[in-house]
């Protein structure tokens, strides 16, 4: 007869993000903390620092607590469910088990094995990934870029179909890709050199995107250190890029601070975004609800801003075909920037 048994993940958004591992044992739940979550892909193992067994009441604990190792945080549910028990070495202080998951969101047979009796162990995804088409995050892409031009009629005529166009703000600042990968996050620039470095206040969207795996398009523009409205001249950046400290970087949040504008999405989940039109990316990534204190969604003009925004003196717009897909690396004549 099966072995099975209750299981919690917890989301824990503690002074580093992590989900917190728990199963049933003996009256009482043995506990892990993964600090880059459970992986999918057989082909990469992940930490699993183990903790102190904790109490059955947090199956299903949600709130604020302390944790000796990652910090005070706020812990939330994040999947639940039974867990089939195949392997404990040894019973009495295990350093090995093998377990199969039955959650709502994870599923699948796992081995967690500690590393020469450390506190650190890792934990293996032994069978296939569900999805069998699903791929690991490519990290660095290059962007594609707008070309230069006037604003398309259809823009101000109400086109629709094939030909109609959405327009934002052009942002002056730097052109960054923002990969997160399941909390751990990556920022290049325009030719694919990693600055993940230079800005520390971006890198904490991975807390907003939690058990994630995306790819969001955007720019890093600064921003008023009071007000924390953008500051169209591109003042600052220049300075945050030669700081190569992570110190001096944090000190620089707070007297240049910047803001990542996304504006679009390329990846999701394994899976590219790319060859989707453009009006469907932009869905999904309204969907993430991206608004923190480093991140920002960029947002669409209406037609009476188009020529405000242009007659202001800013930066001018950027027009978007809405059927457009996302062909990586290249100029595209689907994207206008005009000034």
């Amino acid at each position: 007869m099966a072995d099975v048994r209750r299981f919690v993940i917890q989301q824990h958004d503690a002074t580093r993000l992590h989900w917190d591992l728990r199963l049933e044992h003996d009256g009482v739940l043995l506990s892990w903390a993964l600090p880059r979550g459970v992986p999918w892909n057989p082909k990469e193992n992940r930490l699993a620092v183990r903790t102190e067994d904790h109490s059955l009441d947090f199956l299903d604990h949600e709130g604020d607590d302390f944790d000796g190792q990652f910090g005070a945080g706020r812990s939330t549910q994040w999947d639940t469910g039974t867990f089939e028990l195949h392997k404990l070495e040894p019973a009495d202080d295990p350093t090995k088990l093998v377990i199969t998951l039955s959650g709502t969101r994870v599923s699948g047979k796992y081995s967690l094995f500690s590393m020469r009796g450390s506190r650190d162990w890792l934990i293996h995804r032994m069978d296939p990934p569900v999805d069998e088409n699903r791929r690991a995050v490519p990290i660095g892409v290059v962007p594609m870029t707008a070309t230069d031009g006037d604003l398309p009629d259809d823009v101000m005529a109400g086109g629709s179909g094939d030909s109609a166009w959405s327009c934002e703000r052009r942002w002056n600042g730097i052109r960054a890709i923002v990969t997160d990968d399941t909390g751990r996050v990556v920022i290049t620039d325009a030719g694919a050199s990693d600055i993940s470095i230079h800005f520390p206040e971006v890198r904490r969207i991975g807390r907003a995107i939690g058990h994630r795996e995306l790819i969001l398009d955007g720019v890093i523009v600064p921003i008023d250190p009071d007000s924390g409205d953008v500051l169209h001249d591109g003042s600052g950046l220049d300075r945050r890029l030669r700081i190569g400290s992570d110190s001096g970087a944090r000190n620089a949040t707070k007297t240049a601070p910047v803001v990542f504008m996304a504006f679009d999405v390329l990846w999701s989940d394994g899976h590219p975004l790319t060859g989707l039109p453009w009006e469907l990316r932009r869905r999904q990534l309204d969907d993430l609800r991206l608004d923190g204190p480093g991140w920002r969604t960029s947002p669409i003009l209406e037609p009476d801003e188009v020529f405000a925004a242009m007659d202001a003196g800013e930066t001018g717009v950027v027009a978007k075909l809405m059927a457009s897909t996302y062909a990586i690396g290249t100029e595209s004549p689907d994207w206008i920037r005009t000034t």
